[in-house]
């Protein structure tokens, strides 16, 4: 009975399969039927210019949710915390590698 459901499952989805490609395939066909044939690819790529890509640019930068100043302040603090925290670190390891090269190969430095 399992074995039948199991069956039945895979035959549902294989077809589920095959309809998405049938669909993705005339989408593709679609697009490429919408292209003048004639019109070089370049051309078509290019819509506006300097002009329309700084008018892009501003309509998207109005729709940025800009931080307030006491979010500013401590975002940066934040920041600013993590690098000493890392530097510190770094240097630590850094100079605790130095000191096992300095035991290992006898170096001294006067």
């Amino acid at each position: 009975m399992a074995e039948k459901k199991k069956k039945h499952e895979d035959k549902v989805t294989k077809s589920a399969l095959r309809r998405g490609m049938e669909s993705q395939k005339k989408q593709k066909v679609a697009a490429l039927k919408s292209k003048p044939k004639n019109a070089p690819a370049q051309q078509q790529e290019k819509s506006g210019g300097w002009r329309e890509y700084f008018r892009g640019v501003r309509i998207e930068t109005k729709k940025v949710v800009w931080p307030t100043r006491k979010e500013l302040v401590s975002y940066t603090i934040v920041v600013l915390i993590a690098c000493a925290f890392f530097g510190l670190f770094l240097w630590g390891v850094d100079s605790g590698f130095l000191a096992i090269i300095r035991e290992v190969f006898s170096i001294s430095m006067n």
